[in-house]
């Protein structure tokens, strides 16, 4: 099977579009379409199903999806073993960041990797950290710095890891501001700013109203912590925010309950990684932990 055929239907599943297709691989819809049915005359079977206006998997389809990305990623892995030992780090490098990660932690490293390693190119998706997951799988990057979930299986591997402690926050002219400590009781009270409730933030504030029995009064949930801070700033109520981002528009309060996540950076499993993605993992645990390996 030619693996220029076997990208196209890839691309074609993952975009849910032949014309969109087309654009990521840079070629005329004729063209990947061309693809698509060569690979279906060499297998004997389609492979889509093209009477839908949306992109439908035939069972054969469905079958060969797991398979084509293991042989992708077994000629990405012969590439990356044959460049292992030139010692020249150079070529592109994609990469996901969340939002959060994008603004208090990549500028470092950035810094210090584009100073170390000016022949690579860097390219640079921001989003949500459940969004990068579901991209990693697609194989749009190499590597994802995300917060890390404990329900994100193992299709993915955890290169680097470290803490980021949380703290309950509320903002200067809050009713609790004038408090150095509050029970869970207390926050009940008011609204709480959180994350969406599939992030692992809420899943964790959720679990301790829970367990304490109180009701956790969300309200405009985002994802945006730069958001959540300026809403908890402004008296809207109470928030969870990474102390990093602690400064003198808020006001921490002891709960008595610590709260922390994990950030980290994954890969997909099974796909080697390129001289470039080692080189900034170092970069980025060097610059985290302060550790060096």
């Amino acid at each position: 099977m030619d693996s220029n055929s076997l990208r196209a239907f890839l691309t074609i599943v993952d975009q849910g579009s032949f014309s969109e297709a087309a654009e990521v691989l840079h070629l005329t819809q004729p063209a990947i379409s061309k693809r698509l049915a060569a690979l279906e005359n060499q297998l004997g079977t389609k492979l889509i199903d093209r009477s839908h206006r949306e992109i439908r998997l035939t069972d054969a389809g469905t079958r060969l999806l797991p398979h084509a990305r293991k042989i992708l990623d077994e000629i990405h892995n012969a590439r990356v073993a044959l460049s292992a030992d030139d010692g020249d780090i150079s070529g592109e490098l994609e990469i996901i960041a969340s939002h959060h990660i994008g603004l208090h932690h990549l500028p470092n490293w950035l810094r210090r990797f584009s100073r170390d390693y000016p022949e690579v190119r860097l390219n640079l998706q921001f989003m949500e950290s459940d969004a990068a997951y579901a991209q990693m799988l697609k194989r749009n990057a190499e590597l994802a710095f995300v917060t890390l979930s404990d329900s994100m299986g193992s299709q993915f591997v955890v290169y680097e890891q470290w803490s980021d402690p949380m703290a309950f926050v509320v903002g200067r002219d809050h009713e609790l501001s004038g408090q150095v400590s509050a029970s869970l009781e207390d926050l009940a009270r008011y609204p709480a700013l959180l994350p969406d409730t599939t992030t692992a933030t809420y899943r964790t504030v959720s679990r301790l109203f829970l367990e304490a029995n109180l009701p956790l009064k969300q309200q405009i949930p985002t994802n945006y912590l730069e958001t959540l801070k300026m809403m908890t700033s402004v008296g809207l109520g109470w928030s969870v925010l990474p102390v990093s981002m602690l400064d003198q528009s808020i006001h921490q309060l002891d709960t008595g309950y610590p709260v922390n996540r994990m950030l980290g950076g994954i890969g997909v499993a099974g796909r080697q990684l390129s001289q470039a993605a080692r080189a900034l993992l170092k970069v980025v645990r060097e610059e985290e932990t302060g550790e060096s390996k």
